[in-house]
């Protein structure tokens, strides 16, 4: 297994998307939704895609728009020009969705809690699983989980300034994590109560 996953910064990157069907319409919205410039080139965009930024450019052009992409995302329904496109592309980071495993970027099943982001990869066994699982993990993540995230955030800027060494750092946030007070505030959803409580706390000698 050579995978290992990553997160690319794709603000401002140059992505072309070949093909615009369901899933070359639903790459092109993920990276339009993290700020890349995206052209598709094939097909029909929907007035939706249009609005979110994407460009289209006919196929007759696509050695221009390859040496311009940062990322090439191959999803066109014709095998033949998927790989034409990906042997033009063989210096470029890309993601195959007929042949993943010939690309060099996967795009995974992902989704989003607030700020938190979580990605699911099978190897390619089952995207089917790939659906469940997601199901499954957003059943347990509860809104104290992403509080108890936010208070962590919180802690950390106000320990930087107040705590030295990185180890007294984190005993402390695992003592804000466990606090009972800190828990019963954030069950009941209380966040800023809790941040003053932190607050309270750093600010009182021991």
């Amino acid at each position: 297994m050579g995978w290992t996953p990553l997160y690319l910064e794709m603000q401002d990157k140059n992505v072309l998307v070949v093909g615009a069907g369901e899933v070359g319409q639903r790459r092109a919205r993920r990276f339009l939704d993290s700020g890349a410039n995206v052209i598709v080139s094939g097909g029909h965009i929907p007035p939706e895609l249009r609005e979110l930024g994407a460009i289209y450019q006919p196929r007759s052009e696509l050695p221009k728009w390859i040496k311009w992409a940062d990322l090439v995302v191959v999803a066109s329904g014709d095998p033949q020009l998927n790989q034409k496109v990906s042997e033009l592309a063989k210096d470029k980071l890309i993601n195959r969705a007929d042949y993943p495993e010939e690309g060099n970027i996967i795009v995974p099943s992902s989704f989003s809690i607030k700020d938190v982001q979580f990605s699911i990869f099978t190897q390619g066994k089952s995207p089917l699983m790939a659906r469940e699982l997601r199901k499954r993990i957003q059943a347990v993540i509860h809104e104290e989980d992403i509080l108890k995230m936010e208070l962590q955030h919180f802690t950390r800027q106000l320990l930087k300034e107040k705590i030295h060494g990185q180890k007294n750092r984190r005993d402390y946030l695992y003592q804000i994590l466990n606090d009972k007070k800190i828990n019963e505030l954030l069950d009941k959803g209380e966040l800023e109560e809790a941040q003053a409580y932190v607050t309270f706390l750093l600010e009182t000698p021991d």
